[in-house]
């Protein structure tokens, strides 16, 4: 069984949602990730992975999409 999730999935979405925009308005990638993180309280490398889970799942880099996972784990 998988360890319950510190955050829930709203505030997860909400967070990315706030790097997009962030990326989108100032044209800049480097930084704003942990910018946003600070602003929310939350540990930099944590948005990162659901940052870069959110770009997967939207065919935007490569790897193993989320509904992939849970199929496979099923």
């Amino acid at each position: 069984m998988p360890a319950p999730r510190k955050y829930p999935d709203e505030f997860r979405e909400r967070a990315v949602r706030m790097v997009f925009e962030v990326r989108e308005q100032t044209g800049q990638s480097p930084g704003t990730i942990a910018r946003v993180a600070q602003q929310l309280g939350v540990h930099r490398e944590a948005l990162r992975s659901w940052v870069r889970q959110a770009e997967i799942d939207a065919g935007q880099r490569p790897g193993t999409s989320t509904q992939d996972a849970q199929r496979t784990s099923s």
